[in-house]
């Protein structure tokens, strides 16, 4: 293994404020004085061994690579941090959490799930954060805007790709789960299930995709910050 290669590949991860691919690393070298891409992947490799034990480690996210510090340490850094920053809303939770789980979706689609209305503000803070982009737009009536997650979205969760998004549990109606326990319904509950009330299911469906992707949320209205699941802030 050439040392200063590693060297080199180790400076840069250290000061790229985003995960670094293969081929950008690449670049930094110049086209004819690239590296291979199999050497680089060597390297990068022997320098997440030599994070073992060390108190940040080498994490691949998406298809690039970033040093962050250990999640054990995450106490001791918030600690360090002076205020607290700003956090997010649970409206603007309950959104990011609906796109990543059904994207590529509109405002209309994410209206439908959650039953209000998604308000400009809370997309355009989303935007704003990089952790959404608009993808394309649907081919109907009005071609409305398809939003999806960014590779910033996985960065800051901490995830390899969307697969790893903790998995939601299957939505089961009601009215099957009471028959199955030979009990009837309560009124309210059988006047929802009869259209008659506000749907329950959706609220639980609500609580099912923002606790599985941020655990549970602050009810005050700020923002969610990062040090609650990375240790990393924005």
């Amino acid at each position: 293994m050439n040392q200063e290669l590693k060297n080199i590949i180790e400076a840069l991860l250290m000061v790229s404020d985003a995960p670094l691919s293969i081929s950008k690393i690449q670049a930094v070298f110049g086209e004819e004085a690239a590296p291979r891409s199999e050497d680089i992947k060597e390297a990068i490799q022997q320098l997440g061994q030599e994070c073992e034990n060390r108190a940040v480690e080498l994490q691949k996210i998406g298809h690039g690579y970033r040093y962050q510090t250990k999640a054990r340490y995450a106490a001791w850094i918030r600690k360090l941090q002076i205020g607290r920053p700003p956090r997010l809303s649970r409206a603007q939770l309950e959104t990011l959490s609906i796109i990543a789980y059904r994207q590529p979706v509109t405002r209309g689609d994410i209206e439908d799930i959650r039953g209000v209305s998604v308000s400009a503000e809370i997309m355009q803070r989303l935007l704003e954060r990089e952790w959404i982009k608009q993808v394309g737009t649907r081919e109907v009536p009005g071609r409305p805007a398809l939003f999806a997650t960014t590779p910033a979205f996985l960065a800051y969760f901490n995830l390899n790709s969307l697969s790893d998004l903790p998995p939601l549990m299957e939505q089961r109606d009601f009215a099957d789960i009471a028959r199955e326990i030979d009990s009837p319904l309560p009124q309210d509950l059988q006047l929802a299930l009869d259209g008659s009330a506000a749907d329950p299911q959706q609220d639980i469906l609500e609580e099912q995709v923002l606790k599985a992707l941020v655990g549970e949320p602050e009810s005050t209205g700020h923002d969610k910050s990062q040090d609650d699941m990375k240790v990393p802030s924005d």
